[in-house]
């Protein structure tokens, strides 16, 4: 079979993608869904070089005021700056969310590797961990392992990496079994190529459109079970910023009229969550093969 004949195949899928992401790229809910993402990010990253206010900084004298010109989103019980714990809240969730998905993608993408590469009773074994810990619902083992470490940030992320190892397991593992099955792996593996080989150059690479539309799932997921574990208390302690204890701690005020104290980091975590959701979902149109592209 000739280099022209071997190019032609993927020249066609290529053009099948181009043409995919040209669509989704014209198409209003991605544009919004990216322009909200990024807002959160820039005010995340560049936040403290144009609002330098302590998140932390108490100030009794100005207690439960309005929104204005010092305070845009007003301040809560302690006389603290809603804005500024606003912005520090969206990048603690920004960093557990990209240190949840890096850390779950890594350790979860090789256990489901050797899970799919392996023979029994190797095979069997790391399936049946896989299953068990999956067993347990994500916010449940965030919980538990919130508990066991101690309330706070460092123990949440914790959790919520060994909540995703399980399920970026068990999907990469249907998948490499999937791959393990095409002709040209059987015929790698009939003409002597090492395990490590054939991972490396017939298994991995087809891996990445599954592994990062997995990634982009999840960073929504881990986003949201944090600010779940903050709103019980299990995550982010006082007087850290945090998106969950931040409404927590707005609760008591919502009907008493000062409703800005939960309801703008509630909103930040809707816009985040939603926004990662749809760009998730619409990854898959671009990277997964096998699936297809609808215009809705």
């Amino acid at each position: 079979m000739t280099s022209i004949q071997l190019e032609a195949p993927r020249a066609a899928r290529r053009a099948r993608r181009a043409v995919r992401l040209g669509g989704l790229v014209k198409e209003p809910t991605i544009m919004v869904a990216s322009g909200a993402l990024l807002a959160v990010v820039l005010l995340a990253a560049l936040g403290p070089l144009f609002w330098t206010v302590s998140p932390n900084q108490v100030n009794l004298a100005e207690t439960l005021q309005p929104m204005s010109s010092a305070h845009p989103m007003g301040t809560d019980d302690l006389g603290r700056d809603v804005f500024a714990r606003f912005l520090e809240g969206a990048r603690l969730s920004l960093m557990v969310g990209a240190v949840v998905v890096l850390a779950g993608a890594t350790i979860g993408g090789a256990l489901g590797v050797v899970a799919g590469m392996s023979r029994q009773p190797v095979s069997g074994f790391l399936g049946w961990v896989i299953n068990t810990l999956l067993s347990f619902p994500t916010l449940m083992l965030a919980m538990a392992v919130s508990v066991a470490l101690g309330a706070g940030v460092f123990a949440g992320a914790a959790g919520l990496v060994l909540a995703a190892i399980p399920w970026y397991a068990r999907v990469l593992r249907s998948e490499v079994l999937r791959i393990m099955s095409r002709p040209s792996v059987e015929a790698a593996v009939v003409a002597g190529a090492g395990s490590i080989r054939i991972a490396r150059r017939n298994v991995i690479p087809h891996l990445m459109p599954t592994l990062l539309i997995q990634a982009a799932s999840n960073f929504g997921a881990a986003i949201l079970t944090l600010a779940a574990l903050g709103f019980v208390g299990l995550g982010a302690q006082p007087p850290q910023a945090e998106w969950g204890s931040m409404i927590t701690g707005g609760l008591q005020y919502a009907l008493s009229g000062q409703w800005w104290i939960g309801v703008f980091p509630g909103l930040g975590l809707i816009v985040l969550v939603t926004a990662t959701t749809v760009l998730a979902d619409r990854a898959r149109d671009i990277l997964d093969p096998r699936g297809s592209y609808v215009r809705s």
